[in-house]
């Protein structure tokens, strides 16, 4: 994943590229929900063992993101991603027709760290290919555009070094340690106090501006 690396194509429907091997970057709708819902269970029971009980990640987890993804998606407006609303942009990798890839940001979270990258997951086997890189680059680029200004920050968990890895390649700094909010607000969802590191990226920073 190379800061080099083309910017990909942004179209608002799957239609076009439904069956294409090649990896096709758009804005999502409301019919991406189960498919982002099943991704996003996924990742969390693959990378967020340990952090996550394993109670929930083999019970209610899918359950769980169905209706978070569902709700999310409801309100979508036509363009450029407006999802839920004025506030928040979502985007999706596919291939081959299925989705391997989605990024989720939250406009003007934070008062200094501004949007928030609440989600970025990549399924198993398109990780390494530069799908990750390509879809904070479309969340930045989306984040300029609808908040002229804004930075950019994320939390990823204390124990993930490969994403921490990941995002300081992308140009992220760490600012500072939190604990892990419960999934749902159920601190039932949590296997003891784990800890997330907030990644920021200033207004201006690279990542913008490519």
């Amino acid at each position: 994943m190379t800061q080099s690396a083309p910017e990909p194509a942004v179209s608002a429907g799957p239609a076009a590229h439904a069956a294409s091997p090649e990896p096709h970057f758009r804005a999502a709708g409301a019919a991406d929900a189960p498919a982002i819902a099943a991704l996003h269970a996924a990742s969390w029971r693959r990378h967020y063992r340990g952090a996550y009980s394993d109670a929930f990640l083999d019970g209610d987890v899918v359950a769980d993101r169905e209706a978070v993804w569902a709700a999310r998606l409801a309100d979508l407006r036509a363009g450029g991603g407006r999802v839920g609303g004025a506030g928040s942009l979502t985007y999706v990798c596919e291939s081959g027709g299925a989705v391997v890839g989605f990024a989720h940001a939250v406009l003007d979270e934070h008062p200094r760290w501004g949007a928030l990258v609440d989600n970025l997951h990549v399924a198993y086997g398109s990780q390494r290919r530069g799908v990750g890189a390509r879809l904070m680059r479309l969340a930045a680029r989306g984040v300029a555009e609808r908040s002229p200004g804004s930075g950019l920050h994320l939390w990823v968990l204390e124990q993930n070094d490969r994403a921490q890895s990941f995002y300081a390649a992308l140009g992220g700094t760490r600012t500072e340690r939190a604990l892990v909010p419960p999934p749902g607000g159920d601190p039932a969802r949590l296997a003891g106090s784990p800890g997330c590191l907030r990644y920021v990226w200033p207004a201006g920073a690279e990542l913008f501006g490519t």
